[in-house]
Order: structure tokens, then sequence, then C-alpha cells
């Protein structure tokens, strides 16, 4: 049997895409969402949802012209899944022939859309018919244009009117896939040179981080179950090296990595120094991976599932020389690895993050010995979570000294990384970055 006799057909993995997407609309992350699809059927629908919300703004607009009023919603999703994928043809992943036939058999054998199977036939093939009217007339829809909702565009234009165009451009983006040589166990010229072997071609080196030409599966990666290399974003890659910046690698620094999960950042601290890590996650299972992460690469730190903020239940009383804190946000900066991000999250999740960001920085200040520092860093790009966030921080705590830090690193491509101010070479996500360090009074 060959592998295309053995794939399931395109309209149960359509079937299954209608639920992911469902799921997110209804407040549960892509991640989540994508653990409950069975498992022949997740990389597709992987690749179809993805595809989906990429274009889920201009699918929505062009929905709007074909029914005015909108149908159910399994049938709706179904619909506006179908046009997201049919509308991007420069990334097709199926002729819009063999979509739209799919897409009806779909809706037949689906309860819930049985009885629109017809109505989504003609909604589907008046597009094919009318594609370039229907799609103009979406034109002068910000959600359309930028696929993202209209409170999102919104706020990237207000708070950086000189990238926001490119910071929308680069969200629909494929992101690179991006490593980090562990350097505790092979030389970034020698991982260049196996990588080169394995015919892995190279496109950026920097330090120990790789940035690859092309995406391969982790399997494919020379060394990776010794933990010789890890994959984590450009972006991501700073946060160990900021706080440890001239701490000797044989100085055993005792250092809080709060939020740790999944423990890329906890492994790279470890990896840079000799240390003593105290990793906290509030989620058990999210703790797990931290574990994980570490057995992989032999590295070890005490992880222990509390509430950061809640220090009276983990704390010790014993302060810390340095404390990473890579607090919960709403994740703004990596819609292009996380495209659902941009349709789960809604304009009340800022203020409301933004106010456990707060209490984080307040709870951990208290556990750093004057002279110390720490590190506050999200994946955002929203001012609430970055600059707004320190200006706040540092009225509270006269103890505290604003270090030379990043602040906001902008997403960016290798494309058209150059249009994006301030940022650092190379292709990375959006993140923020603080650095503060304990006076000594």
């Amino acid at each position: 049997m060959t592998d295309i006799e053995r794939a399931p057909p395109l309209w149960r993995q359509l079937q299954a895409t209608v639920v992911v997407l469902m799921d997110v609309a209804d407040g549960v992350s892509g991640s989540v969402a994508m653990e409950r699809v069975p498992a022949h059927l997740r990389g597709g629908v992987q690749a179809l949802s993805f595809q989906a919300w990429r274009n889920m703004g201009r699918a929505k607009a062009i929905r709007a012209q074909l029914a005015k009023r909108p149908p159910p919603v399994a049938v709706d999703t179904l619909l506006c899944l179908v046009l997201a994928l049919v509308w991007d043809t420069a990334h097709a992943l199926y002729d819009e022939f063999t979509l739209v036939n799919q897409a009806v058999e779909c809706a037949k054998k689906t309860p819930s859309a049985a009885a629109q199977a017809n109505f989504i036939n003609a909604c589907l093939r008046r597009f094919l018919r009318e594609r370039e009217a229907l799609v103009k007339a979406t034109n002068d829809r910000p959600e359309a244009r930028w696929n993202h909702p209209a409170w999102w565009i919104k706020r990237v234009k207000e708070e950086h009117p000189q990238d926001w165009q490119t910071i929308l451009q680069n969200a629909n983006r494929h992101p690179p896939m991006t490593l980090r040589v562990n350097v505790r166990k092979v030389q970034v010229s020698e991982y260049h040179q196996q990588l080169k072997s394995a015919g892995i071609d190279v496109a950026l080196e920097s330090g120990s981080l790789l940035e690859l030409t092309n995406a391969v599966p982790v399997s494919a990666l020379p060394g990776f179950s010794e933990g010789l290399v890890s994959v984590q974003d450009g972006a991501a890659q700073m946060a160990a090296k900021l706080l440890l910046a001239g701490v000797p690698a044989s100085g055993h620094p005792r250092i809080l990595d709060a939020c740790a999960a999944p423990g890329g950042k906890t492994a790279h601290l470890l990896e840079l120094c000799d240390a003593e890590v105290l990793a906290l996650e509030v989620d058990g299972q999210r703790a797990e991976r931290i574990h994980q992460t570490l057995s992989r690469l032999g590295l070890t730190a005490n992880v222990q599932t509390a509430d950061a903020a809640d220090t009276g239940t983990w704390w010790n009383g014993n302060p810390f020389d340095y404390v990473l804190l890579d607090a919960p946000c709403t994740a703004s900066g990596i819609v292009r690895r996380h495209p659902d991000i941009r349709w789960l999250r809604r304009e009340s999740d800022v203020p409301q993050l933004a106010m456990e960001q707060k209490k984080l920085l307040a709870a951990l200040w208290s556990t750093l010995k004057p002279g110390g520092k720490l590190l506050y860093c999200t994946c955002s790009i929203f001012r609430a979570e970055g600059a707004d966030q320190v200006k706040s921080f540092l009225e509270s705590n006269k103890d505290a000294v604003l270090l030379p830090s990043p602040g906001h690193l902008l997403p960016q491509s290798g494309q058209s990384g150059q249009d994006v101010a301030d940022n650092q070479h190379g292709d990375h996500d959006g993140f923020f970055y603080a650095l503060f360090e304990k006076k000594h009074f």
C-alpha cells in the first residue's frame, strides 16, 4: 500500500480541522486543540489549520460577501476554512476543485452541516467563478488585508507607527528553524560540519545559534537525542546570555527560573555556566516537559510545580543571585509560529495579563539579593507587556536600576528585517527584554 493510499481522505482532515478551529474560537489554544486530534490525522490537520489561521481574516470577509447572514457555526467554520485555503493560491495545499469537492463531502458526512451541503457547494463555486471581484470587494477591510482581528491591527498601528505594516506582514510568513548548539557537548564549528555532512544547509551562524536554510524534522538533526542541539528561536536565545553576561562558566550562581516550561531557557542557563537552578512551573504537565528537556541534554535543575507569585509556598528565604521571569503573556510576538494566537486572544486579555505580570515582578523582586539581577521578558510586541510594565515597575521599586536592555525586539524575517529599526541581526520572533539590578542600600 502506498503513502497516498494510506493517507486519510481530505474530507476527514477537513472535518477534524473544523473542530480545531471551533475550539480555538471558544478559547482553547491551538496546541491543546491539536493534541485532541487523532495521531493519524494530526499532521494534515496542523497544515490545514495553520494555513487557515494565516488567511482567516480574508476568508471571513469573503464569506460575508457570499452570505450576508452567518450560517450555523459548524457550517460557517467549514466554509471559512475552505475559503482560506482556496484564496491563497500562492501557498495552495490542494487544487481548488479538489478542495471544493471534499468540502461538500465533509459537509455531507458531518451531522451538524449535512443539511447545508448544497449551500456550501454554491458558495464555493460562486467564489471560483467570481474570485477577482469578491477579493477586490474585501481589499479595503483591514482584517482581510492583514489577516488579524481589527483590535490587534489598531493596537500594533498605534504602538509601532513606523513598523506596523512590516510586523503584520512578518506575522504571516513561515518562521525559520533556528538551533542552539549545546556548547557543553560540542563546538559550534564541529556541529556545523555535522549538519553539512548530513546534507543540512545553514543560512546563518551567530555564536551558538545556527539558522537552517530549510526546516527538517528534529529526528534528522545529528545528535539531537544525545543533547547536542536544541530548537529555539533567535530572540529567545538572548535570555540566558543577557542574564548571565560576565558570569564565568564555573561561577556557581543561584538562579531562579520562574514560569520555566518547557525548559528551553532553563537548559540554556545551565549550558552557559555551572549553576544551582530552581525552575518553577505552575502546571504539573508542563513541568514534566522541563524534566524531559533537561534529561535529553544531560542537565540537572531543581524543578518544582508551584505558583511563582506565591513565594510563601516554595521560597525558603535564601535570596537568588539571578532571576529569570519569562512571564505569561499574549504571545503576540510569536504569531508566525502559532498563527492561532491572533484569533484566540481577546483585547481584554492584554490588561489581564499585564496585571499578572505586575504581580509576578513584585513577588520575585523580593527573592533577589542586593546586587543581583532580574531579567523580565515576554514574547509580546504589546507595550502593556513591555515598556509600560517596566515604567510602572521602576516607579514602584526605587531600589531597581534598569540596565542596558534590548527592549522591544520586533518580529522580522530575512526578507524584510532591514525595514525594522533597532533589531538584532537575523530572522526572529518578537520579544521584550528588560534587565534590572537591585541596588545596595
